[in-house]
C-alpha cells in the first residue's frame, strides 16, 4: 500500500504578517496531483490542519477544497487534530464526511477503532491519535498523573489490544501528533509541555508497522518507522534549513516498508543575514538572497538610520529586523530579554529559587515548581479558548 504522509497545514497562519493562503492552496494543489501521479492509495495528514481553533473563514474555505479535491480522486484520507485545531470543531460531521473516504479522528476515546483499508495482501489498519492534551484526558485513560508519555503510552496499549484481536499478518500504521524523543523543534511550534516534560520516547510506538508524526515542522526520520513529514510551507526563520517535503511511503505485504521525500512548492527561500548594516548592503556574497524572504540581524553598537528602509533597497523582501549590537555577556547594556533567551520557565524560575536563596531547589522543590507552571498553562488555555468562543458568539449576538 502506498501512503502519503503530511501534516501541519496550519491553514490560515501568515509568515511575519505576509499571508499565506495562496501558498496553502498551491500546496493542496500539490498533494491532488501528487496523490493522483504517483498512485497512491491513502493520504494521512497527522495533525494541525488549521493554526487556531476558530479558523478564518479562507481557511475554512480552502480545507473545504482539499476535502473536495480528494474526495473526487477516491483515495482514502485519515486525518487528526493537532494542538493547534479544536478537535469539536474540525471533527463536526466526521461520521457523514467519512462516508466519502475521509476520515476524521478528534476523539480520543476513539484511538483504538481504526479506519481499515485493504490492498492486494490484505487489512491496514489506521489508527487515529490526536493531540492528547494530558490534563483533559488523563481520566479517559485511566492515568493517575498526567504526562504526554502516560497519557500516549496508554492510547498505544488500546491500539495494540485492537491490532491483537485482528487477523493475522493485519499491517498497522498510526497517525500521532506529539514531540517524540530526538525530533528537532523549531520557533514555530506551539509549547505543548502542559503536564510535565513535552517529549515522549520512540518506544511508546512499539509494535505497529508505521508511525505518521505530526506537530515538529521539520521532515525528520527518528526510526525507519517512525517519521515527522513537517510542515509544507516555513512558518518562521528558524526553518531557513528546512526542505519541505511529504513522504511517500510504500508498506509491503510482510510490514516491508519504503519513504521517498517529496518536495512541496515554496513560495520564496528563506535567508537569515547577520552583521553590521555596511557589510550586509555591500557584501556581494549576499546578493543570491535578493529575491528571498529575509530576516537581518544588525550587530552594530550604535543602531543606525533607517536600518529597514536601507535594507529593503537591497532585499525588497526583509520580513524581520533583530538589533543584537556586539557586546559581551558582562555588558550591563546587555538586555534581560537576551540573557533569558533560550531558557524555559522553568529554568528561570529555578534560578530565581537559588539567586534568592543562595542554593538551587531540590527535585521535591523542582516538582513544585513544575506542578505550578503546568497549572498556569493550562488556566491560559482554557481562559484563551473562552475569549475566543466569547468573541465569536459576541459578534454573532451583534449581528443578530
Amino acid at each position: 500500500m502506498r501512503i502519503l504522509h503530511t501534516s501541519d497545514w496550519h491553514l490560515g497562519r501568515s509568515f511575519h504578517r505576509v499571508s499565506m493562503l495562496a501558498a496553502q492552496a498551491e500546496f493542496i494543489r500539490h498533494l491532488v496531483a501528487t496523490v493522483r501521479e504517483r498512485d497512491v492509495d491513502a493520504v494521512v495528514v497527522a495533525g494541525d490542519v488549521y493554526d487556531r481553533a476558530v479558523p478564518p473563514l479562507a481557511a475554512v474555505e480552502l480545507f473545504d477544497d482539499a476535502l473536495h479535491r480528494l474526495a473526487e480522486l477516491g483515495v482514502p484520507t485519515v486525518m487528526i487534530s493537532g494542538n493547534h485545531d479544536s478537535a469539536r470543531r474540525l471533527g463536526v460531521g466526521a461520521g457523514l464526511i467519512g462516508r466519502a473516504g475521509i476520515h476524521l479522528r478528534t476523539e480520543p476515546a476513539a484511538v483504538g477503532t481504526p479506519v481499515v483499508l485493504a490492498d492486494d495482501h490484505g487489512d491496514v489498519a489506521f489508527y487515529g491519535l490526536p493531540y492528547l492534551e494530558p490534563a483533559l484526558v488523563k481520566d479517559e485513560f485511566g492515568v493517575e498523573k498526567p504526562g504526554h508519555e502516560a497519557v500516549l503510552a496508554a492510547a498505544m496499549e488500546r491500539v495494540r489490544a485492537d491490532l491483537a484481536m485482528r487477523a493475522h499478518g493485519t499491517r498497522s500504521v498510526v497517525l500521532a501528533h506529539a514531540f517524540v524523543t530526538g525530533g528537532e523543534a523549531s520557533d514555530s511550534e506551539r509549547d505543548i509541555t502542559v503536564g510535565g516534560v513535552a517529549s515522549v520516547p520512540a518506544r511508546v510506538f512499539d509494535g505497529v508497522d508505521y508511525v505518521a508524526l505530526g506537530h515538529l515542522h521539520g521532515s525528520q526520520t527518528l526510526t525507519e518507522r517512525i517519521r515527522y513529514s513537517g510542515s509544507p510551507l516555513p512558518y518562521s526563520f528558524s526553518e531557513a534549513d528546512h526542505r519541505k517535503s511529504m513522504w511517500l511511503v510504500d508498506l509491503g505485504p510482510g510490514g516491508e516498508l519504503q519513504a521517498e521525500r517529496v518536495d512541496c512548492p515554496v513560495p520564496r527561500p528563506l535567508a537569515r543575514i547577520r552583521g553590521r548594516l555596511d557589510e550586509l548592503l555591500e557584501d556581494p556574497r549576499l546578493a543570491r538572497h535578493a529575491d528571498a524572504w529575509v530576516e537581518a540581524t544588525l550587530t552594530d553598537p550604535v543602531r543606525p538610520a533607517e536600518p529597514m528602509a536601507r535594507l529593503t533597497e537591497r532585499f525588497p523582501h526583509t520580513l524581520s529586523l533583530v538589533f543584537e549590537p556586539d557586546r559581551t555577556p558582562e555588558d550591563p547594556d546587555v538586555s534581560y530579554g537576551q540573557r533569558l533567551r533560550g531558557r524555559s520557565d522553568q529554568q528561570i524560575g529555578e534560578d530565581f529559587v537559588a539567586h534568592v536563596r543562595g542554593a538551587g531547589p531540590d527535585e521535591r522543590e523542582r516538582e513544585v515548581l513544575r506542578d505550578a507552571f503546568d497549572a498556569v498553562r493550562a488556566d491560559a488555555a482554557v481562559v484563551q479558548d473562552g475569549a475566543r468562543e466569547g468573541r465569536r458568539e459576541g459578534v454573532a449576538e451583534v449581528a443578530r
